[in-house]
């Protein structure tokens, strides 16, 4: 029988203010105040709020989605410019820097679903963005800034996956080829060579769509939740095969998000049971069930430090520091 976990512990802090249901979390570690990373929230109301860790406050909202629910953010390596996506079709584009905020450019979406974006950026003027695309079953790649469509990736005939529900592109760092995983509504998860425009390997993972998923490039694992009760780990081999490594059942059925920490230590997925859950991410060894919430846990986001963000259907969004990094 296995020990039961440690009582958990207490959020850090807690933000309050969004005024409806926390949807999308993302971390950016602010230029002008170094060690203090900015929170990104983004609403079900389509508003984006800008949070300062050191006064707990936030110090903007962004209003670019007409009331339609922010459902991704990402900033830019540079720091200065953040995307939001949101359910009114539109992936905007915002200038940030030195308190502009203002949007400076967007893309026009063509698929309503709830598939958050990804990008493959490094210091370089020119990036890739993967979205919805226009057919159910499709994914868009952008070349950005210039919104140059790089192709569509479309399954093979035989293959009827679904709609996308998660997206996450990568590049080895030996190969200069952009790969992409794809998260499905049939509970499959898909490696796409995005130059060949094909599949190199698909997995079934779940029994119910992919609601998130996280890649260690490093150590060439991947994990994924769905609206089921199990969590799924899988490799990749050097033949570039997704191969099923374990799964872990779960008390309690949906998992909207799961993330690893940057120094790829402990695994975090946010529950629609209000719980948020912590992994050891190696051994997959449970360690914590947060259980501040009162409603399901949307989102979920690690800032580089290792402070833990949890965002929910309830309008807050909990702070942790959980097993310092090192």
């Amino acid at each position: 029988m296995a020990a039961p976990l440690p009582p958990p512990p207490d959020p850090q802090f807690v933000l309050r203010g969004t005024q409806s249901p926390v949807n999308a979390l993302h971390f950016c570690q602010a230029s002008q105040a170094p060690g203090s990373p900015l929170l990104f929230s983004g609403s079900q109301s389509g508003l984006v709020h800008i949070w300062s860790l050191q006064t707990r406050r936030a110090v903007a909202t962004l209003n670019g989605h007409g009331g339609q629910s922010v459902t991704w953010l990402q900033t830019l390596p540079q720091g200065h410019q953040l995307l939001s996506q949101g359910r009114d079709l539109q992936l905007c584009l915002w200038d940030i820097a030195e308190g502009r905020n203002t949007i400076m450019d967007s893309v026009q979406l063509e698929n309503v679903g709830f598939c958050r974006g990804s990008i493959l950026a490094g210091g370089q003027p020119r990036w890739m963005l993967a979205v919805p695309g226009k057919g159910s079953d499709e994914v868009q790649i952008l070349e950005m800034p210039s919104k140059t469509s790089v192709c569509t990736l479309k399954p093979e005939a035989d293959a009827k996956p679904g709609m996308p529900m998660c997206l996450g592109l990568w590049q080895a760092n030996s190969s200069p080829r952009p790969l992409l995983l794809a998260g499905y509504e049939d509970g499959s998860v898909a490696l796409w060579d995005i130059l060949e425009r094909k599949v190199c390997s698909r997995i079934a993972c779940h029994e119910e769509p992919v609601m998130g998923l996280d890649f260690d490039s490093q150590k060439a694992k991947g994990v994924s939740g769905s609206a089921g009760k199990a969590l799924a780990v899988w490799s990749l081999d050097g033949l570039q095969s997704l191969q099923m490594y374990s799964t872990h059942e779960l008390t309690n059925p949906g998992i909207a998000e799961v993330a690893i920490r940057p120094d790829r230590k402990i695994l975090a997925t946010a529950g629609w049971d209000h719980r948020i859950r912590i992994f050891h991410w190696r051994t997959m060894k449970p360690l914590a069930v947060l259980t501040f919430h009162s409603s399901s846990v949307h989102c979920v986001a690690f800032a580089a430090d290792g402070l833990l963000a949890a965002g929910s259907k309830d309008q807050r969004i909990s702070l942790w520091s959980l097993y310092p990094c090192l």
